[in-house]
C-alpha cells in the first residue's frame, strides 16, 4: 500500500523543485553596521529561469515581494506598514534588482543585531514563494555629541530635536544629523555628514532660520560645513579650507545668521577646471627652431 503513495508524491515534490528553480534570489545590504533612525537599504536581485516573461504584480494584501526580520532570541520584528512595491517585468533569462528601504517597513529603532531575509512570490493565487539568504545586520544608537531643542517656522506649537551623533560603525568616526519630532519622540530622518577627523572638536549651532549648522574637520586640510533644516533636509554642504589665523570656526551674527569665518571657500569644480587648464597647457609640444 506504501509504493503507490510514493509515487505519487515523487513527481508532486519533483514539480516543486521546478518551480522553486524557476527564479534565483540574492538580498544584500549597503552594509551591516546601522545608526538607529538610519535608511537600511536593501536589494533583492531576480533572475528569471522560467523560460517565459513573468510580470511581478502585488498590492498591500499579496505582495510579490515581502521580507522577514528576526532578532536574536528568533522573535519577528513588527511590521510598521506594507508596500506593494509596484509591479515589475522580468523578460526570459534577465536579471533585474529592486532596492527598499527596510527601516520604512519595520521597527528597527532598537539597538541590537537583527536577521533579514526577502521573499519573492511568482504571479498567480497560489504563486510558489523563493526565499534569498539571510543578511545579519546591526543597529547601533550611536554617542551624543550636540542636541537642540528648536520650535517649526510656520508650524505653531511643533517642535523638532536637532541632534549630532558619533557613529564609528565602518572602523571611521562618521559624523551623523538626526531630526527627532517633538510629540512622537521618533526620529524623521537619520543620516550621515561624512567622515570625521576628531582631532578637532566639531561645532554645532542654530541660526535664525532653524537650521542646524555643524562644521567638522573632514581631511587634514579640509573642513565641512553641513546645513540641515527641521524637515530633516541637507540644505547646504560645502567645503573650506582653513585660513590664515587657525581653524575655521562658526560666527553667529546679531542678527542670527551664521557664517564660517577664517577660511577660504573651496570650489570642487573650479579647481577640478583649473587642473584641466594646467595639464592641456603642459601637453602643448615645445617649439624648437
Amino acid at each position: 500500500m506504501t509504493t503507490p503513495i510514493l509515487r505519487l508524491l515523487v513527481p508532486v515534490l519533483a514539480m516543486s523543485g521546478l518551480v522553486q528553480a524557476q527564479l534565483a534570489t540574492s538580498l544584500r545590504l549597503s552594509k551591516t553596521q546601522y545608526l538607529a533612525g538610519e535608511p537600511i537599504i536593501a536589494t533583492v536581485t531576480i533572475t528569471n529561469h522560467a523560460g517565459r516573461d513573468i510580470d511581478f504584480q502585488g498590492d498591500a494584501r499579496r505582495p510579490w515581494l515581502d521580507f522577514v526580520i528576526t532578532n536574536t532570541r528568533g522573535d519577528s520584528v513588527t511590521p510598521t506598514g506594507r508596500n506593494s512595491f509596484g509591479a515589475m517585468k522580468i523578460t526570459a533569462g534577465q536579471t533585474l534588482a529592486r532596492q527598499v528601504d527596510v527601516s520604512a517597513l519595520f521597527q528597527l529603532a532598537d539597538p541590537g543585531t537583527y536577521s533579514t531575509s526577502a521573499t519573492v512570490r511568482m504571479p498567480g493565487r497560489d504563486g510558489e514563494t523563493t526565499t534569498t539568504n539571510r543578511v545579519l545586520l546591526t543597529v547601533s544608537p550611536g554617542r551624543p555629541y550636540w542636541s537642540q531643542k528648536v520650535g517649526v517656522g510656520g508650524r505653531p506649537g511643533s517642535t523638532r530635536e536637532f541632534r549630532v551623533l558619533n557613529f564609528s560603525g565602518d572602523q571611521k568616526s562618521q559624523l551623523y544629523a538626526q531630526v527627532v519630532d517633538g510629540r512622537t519622540g521618533l526620529p524623521l530622518r537619520t543620516f550621515s555628514l561624512g567622515e570625521a577627523l576628531l582631532l578637532r572638536k566639531p561645532s554645532v549651532t542654530v541660526d535664525k532660520k532653524q537650521r542646524m549648522h555643524v562644521l567638522f574637520l573632514a581631511t587634514p586640510s579640509a573642513w565641512l560645513h553641513c546645513q540641515v533644516d527641521t524637515d530633516g533636509k541637507l540644505v547646504e554642504r560645502a567645503i573650506h579650507r582653513p585660513g590664515p589665523q587657525g581653524d575655521p570656526c562658526l560666527s553667529t551674527a546679531p542678527d542670527g545668521s551664521v557664517s564660517v569665518t577664517n577660511s577660504t571657500l573651496y570650489d570642487p569644480k573650479a579647481a577640478a577646471a583649473a587642473r584641466a587648464k594646467f595639464r592641456k597647457l603642459s601637453e602643448r609640444p615645445s617649439i624648437t627652431y
